[in-house]
């Protein structure tokens, strides 16, 4: 494959010859940098590029140009080259264009000029932009392909989990695509389906995440026999743990059932975190989460599961699914919470096959045209509705309460009401899921009317918060939901006491009942539902081990 190709634009000659320079500077061994002198002539390059089969990654344009302006020529590319990045250079009295443009027709990133010195003023912003581009591209290759129906749930779970572990492949679906009646018959008769297609090696016939895993290179046995800092669950909480514990000297794995971001991680757009004014998806931030541990040195098994845990004096230690165990001085619980189930009829039988736990972003695609129904009124529920709007005819966000203001950040009830085809239906919860092979109507019951029943191939439920605390045990202090309790919430006995702790300190903040086993996130009892909130008590966390093994 030829290089993805970086274009740069500007009227100036000087400014154009620095823009080259500095992007060749850094980009030119895994890059193609061109250079255009208007808006007019980098369109025709961009159209160039596309009818050789060539690829665009990053466009930068100055503003002020003759003819066509960058913001024009930004938005205009867009249509060319959907998925490339796209970069405005312009003066400091032009930033309200800029800041318009990123509004309005989805700019990236604006840069102010001069950028010198490039290493802290252009490359960062740069090399965010390319790893994002990089995530999201699929080029042509003869990889990881999955054979199977569309509806099929154990389909579904397979493609979900390539997904959100980041590994590239091929969908494949029998009922509508010639490639794969040609693929199904490279399987002989009566293959069993879904079936994933390997590079190197025979298919695999519906296989476990696990078995998925091991195949494409996921790592799920641990390297060592002892360890500093064992964290359980990888969403944001415990991803943050495992970059501080590693990044301090501990020897830390973490521990993660599915795939690194949790709930968070299926989120299709988060834009109240820190520090990511344009907002950045769930899967953007377990991507950068899960690099960065494993760069400080952090081992994460993925996908794996603790069945237990046993506290010795000296060390926890944790069995594994697969018959393994491994044992620690600290552990940290950072299991999060699992979507509440519907419990009415027809939906544990069409789970899977149009009924839908969490954001499901792999189901996009197969929303264009549809009319989707959305369950529930917290944000979670608000970001898939604002990304599944971009592909569906309409979106119905089912809300029990009078409306979004009680559970729901401003900045995205105002999204929504600016979105012409999603419609929020109050007073209203399900009572019914109809539909043979697949979901084809849901019975919808509104307070003070009638059921209606509306039909709908598609349903996406973010209701409730259920813990994943069960292979705890009686190890720890749970509440009556099972969220693990901590520091000042611990029950007392008439003397202040913690029951059975043994030591004369107080349990530390998110210190449990068992000394040297934490919790952090949403799991944690009493804790804010919120991204933020879960990565400063993984990181506070660490902090505590510290105090807890005292003086290296």
């Amino acid at each position: 494959m030829p290089k993805p190709t970086i274009l740069a634009v500007d009227d100036d000659p000087r400014v154009l010859f620095a823009v080259e320079r500095d992007l060749r500077t850094r980009y030119g061994a895994e890059y193609r940098v061109l250079r255009a002198e208007s808006g007019a002539a980098a369109l025709g390059a961009l159209e160039s590029l596309r009818a050789r089969g060539q690829v665009a990654a990053l466009l930068v344009s100055d503003h002020r140009m003759p003819g066509m302006d960058g913001v024009a020529f930004l938005g205009r590319a867009r249509e060319i080259f959907p998925e490339a990045k796209r970069v405005l250079l312009t003066a400091y009295a032009d930033t309200d264009a800029a800041i318009r443009s990123i509004n309005e027709t989805r700019l990236d990133h604006y840069l102010l000029k001069p950028w010198d010195p490039p290493e802290e003023r252009l490359y960062p912003a740069l090399d965010d932009l390319l790893a994002d581009w990089r995530a999201g591209y699929r080029p042509p290759f003869e990889g990881v392909r999955i054979l199977g129906h569309r509806w099929s749930p154990e389909a579904h779970r397979l493609r979900d989990f390539l997904s959100r572990n980041g590994v590239p492949y091929v969908w494949l679906d029998v009922e509508s695509d010639a490639q794969a009646q040609v693929t199904l018959k490279t399987l002989g008769e009566n293959p069993v389906l879904p079936a994933v297609i390997l590079p190197d090696g025979p298919p695999l016939a519906n296989p476990s995440n696990a078995e998925l895993g091991e195949r494409v290179g996921l790592r799920s046995r641990a390297e060592q026999p002892f360890y500093d800092l064992v964290v359980v669950g990888g969403g944001p909480s415990g991803l943050a743990a495992a970059v501080y514990g590693a990044s301090e000297g501990l020897r830390t794995a973490l521990i993660e059932r599915e795939a690194p971001g949790g709930q968070a991680g299926m989120s299709s757009r988060i834009e109240n975190y820190l520090g990511f004014p344009h907002g950045l998806s769930g899967g953007d931030l377990a991507r950068r989460a899960t690099d960065q541990a494993r760069r400080l040195g952090a081992e994460l098994l993925v996908p794996q599961e603790v069945t237990a845990v046993r506290v010795a004096e000296h060390y926890r230690e944790i069995d594994l699914s697969d018959g393994s165990c491994l044992r620690c001085a600290t552990l940290l619980v950072a299991t999060g919470v699992s979507y509440a189930r519907l419990d009415v009829p027809g939906v544990e039988r069409l789970t899977g096959a149009g009924v839908y736990y969490g954001a499901a972003m792999t189901e996009a695609a197969n929303c264009r045209g549809e009319d989707v129904f959305i369950v529930g009124g917290a944000n979670s529920a608000g970001q898939a509705a604002m990304y599944f709007s971009r592909y569906a005819r309409s979106v119905t966000m089912l809300v029990r309460g009078e409306g979004l203001v009680k559970s729901m950040s401003r900045y995205l009830i105002d999204q929504i009401g600016m979105t012409e085809n999603i419609h929020v239906l109050p007073h209203a919860r399900v009572v019914e899921a109809r539909g043979d092979e697949h979901l084809e109507a849901i019975v919808v019951r509104v307070e003070g009317e009638e059921d209606t029943v509306m039909p709908t191939r598609l349903m996406f439920t973010f209701i409730g918060a259920t813990p994943r605390t069960d292979w705890l045990g009686d190890a720890v202090v749970r509440d009556g939901r099972g969220f693990v309790m901590a520091g000042p919430d611990l029950p007392r006995d008439e003397r202040g006491r913690v029951p059975g702790w043994p030591l004369e300190r107080e349990p530390y903040l998110l210190e449990t009942s068992v000394p040297g086993v934490f919790v952090a996130g949403d799991v944690r009892y009493g804790s804010v539902k919120r991204v933020a909130s879960g990565v400063g008590e993984g990181a506070i966390a660490v902090s505590f081990v510290h105090q807890y093994l005292g003086p290296s």
